[in-house]
């Protein structure tokens, strides 16, 4: 209120209307890029999400159908902490070579996004490690959990229903 009363007693012929604040004039300008960044971050987790129920999925999946396997080796002596290697191995291979692939893939794709990154390199190598160490967590948690049951198995149930 008090920046128009000032101008009109200075100049009462200039036209002063949508006055804002500095702060408020780079929000304004800078929205499309929050919105694309919150959607982009949503749509980040929501894949991650994805990825770990679609690997605890599969994994339990494969755990099921050699549940009479598993029982087996237990029935012979393996001692539980192997079998769960043995799965945790198994899985954790491919969760390698997927994030390679991936990897391999987000670096050839770095020319597409390289305008919409800001303050940051298109392959900087602190992100890329950053996103790995958090897609193998998260594959080693949904691939653990159906690793784990399958060590606990009980080796007679097990024979009984292979």
């Amino acid at each position: 209120q008090a920046i128009p009363a000032t101008v009109r007693e200075i100049d009462p012929t200039l036209p002063v209307r949508n006055l804002r604040t500095q702060d408020e004039q780079l929000d304004r300008l800078n929205a499309p890029q929050l919105l694309f960044a919150r959607l982009s971050g949503f749509l980040g987790v929501l894949s991650l999400a994805l990825a770990w129920v679609g690997l605890y999925g599969l994994m339990s999946c494969a755990v099921l159908r050699r549940t009479g396997e598993i029982g087996l080796r237990l029935a012979l002596g393996a001692r539980p902490g192997r079998v769960l290697a043995m799965i945790l191995r198994e899985s954790l291979g491919l969760v390698v070579i997927g994030v390679l692939v991936g990897v391999a893939a987000a670096l050839a794709a770095t020319r597409l996004v390289a305008t919409m990154l800001y303050g940051l390199l298109p392959a900087d190598p602190l992100t890329y490690a950053a996103v790995v160490l958090l897609l193998l967590a998260v594959a080693l948690l949904a691939c653990w959990l159906p690793a784990r049951r399958a060590a606990r198995v009980n080796p007679i149930e097990a024979l009984r229903a292979g």
